[in-house]
């Protein structure tokens, strides 16, 4: 599972950052991408990665302010227009079925596959199957705007093949067998129980992205032990007034919650046009003193999770 940033600005565009959107990849565990927030000119960043406009399954965002959503209706097309025909989620609050299908419809354009709308209007589970499960929670912006939680279920170990090799299993439909957890009588009669030669299971994930402001307790449910948190860090401790009076945070806010909610790792995005090029460590470095893990990320920046 990686974190790749499409976008790490806050409003507008500038020379070195475009606005938001993070891509969530799952490759090995689902064979998709998750895009969170879809920013202006989001397909244009893409173009520079190797992410496949037809992977992204699930897009969530997180509310209506253009610089987190100009970027999706042509996004949109151009999946279709790439070879991309399985149906999309998007998950986000009231109105977003509206933008797009008002985007759509005035352009005259034509998706070949299904998109299902997930208008949210409380916290709580939107999302669940066998393998991961999504939680949302109000946020507190100028308006409704929410943040979400990812959590990978446990995956069964590996199959502890060394341990088989005793056997002289060649390596075929028993191995699969043993995988399932299957009890296997081999030629000659010696009974094999799979749950004896898997490994320990492999311990969930926990992705954590806040977008857009102010500390409410309802960030402190999202973030509780998360492997890395993308936290909106648009200004500086410095400017803390100006940081509330425009509904933000500030990287001091970011490095308290992880430190609070016991995370791994934080990494600070939404950035200030003012801090520019390496001024942005001004953030980091803010954040560090009291969380020690932490980064600024910059566009098509790529971190592993958990983030070490």
């Amino acid at each position: 599972m990686e974190l790749e940033f499409l976008g790490t600005g806050a409003g507008v565009p500038s020379k070195g950052r475009n606005v938001s959107s993070t891509a969530l990849k799952m490759l090995d565990e689902r064979n998709e991408v998750w895009l969170f927030d879809v920013g202006e000119a989001t397909q244009h960043q893409i173009l520079k990665t190797a992410i496949k406009p037809r992977k992204i399954t699930k897009i969530f965002i997180s509310h209506l302010h253009g610089d987190h959503i100009f970027g999706l209706p042509g996004l949109l097309s151009s999946r279709a227009n790439q070879g991309g025909d399985s149906p999309l989620e998007i998950y986000g609050p009231v109105g977003i079925k509206e933008y797009v299908e008002t985007s759509l419809k005035v352009t005259g354009s034509r998706l070949g596959y299904q998109i299902k709308y997930i208008e949210l209007k409380n916290e709580g589970e939107i999302f669940n199957d066998k393998t991961f499960s999504v939680y949302a929670g109000k946020l507190k912006h100028r308006i409704t705007c929410f943040g979400y939680r990812v959590v990978e279920k446990p995956r069964v170990g590996e199959l502890l093949v060394d341990k088989l090799m005793e056997y002289h299993i060649p390596n075929g439909p028993i191995f699969g067998q043993l995988k399932a957890g299957k009890v296997v009588t081999l030629d000659d009669g010696t009974v094999l129980d799979g749950k004896d030669f898997i490994g320990p299971d492999k311990p969930s994930k926990v992705v954590t992205v806040i977008s857009d402001t102010r500390y409410t307790p309802e960030i402190d449910k999202l973030a509780k032990d998360a492997d890395v948190i993308v936290h909106e860090s648009t200004f500086s401790n410095d400017e803390k007034k100006l940081a509330y009076n425009y509904y933000h945070s500030t990287a001091t806010q970011a490095a308290e919650l992880a430190k609070r909610s016991h995370a791994k790792g934080l990494i600070l995005t939404h950035i200030s046009a003012r801090y520019t090029g390496c001024g942005a460590l001004i953030l980091q470095k803010e954040a560090q003193k009291i969380f020690k893990n932490t980064r600024v990320a910059s566009d098509f920046d790529i971190y592993e999770v958990p983030f070490n």
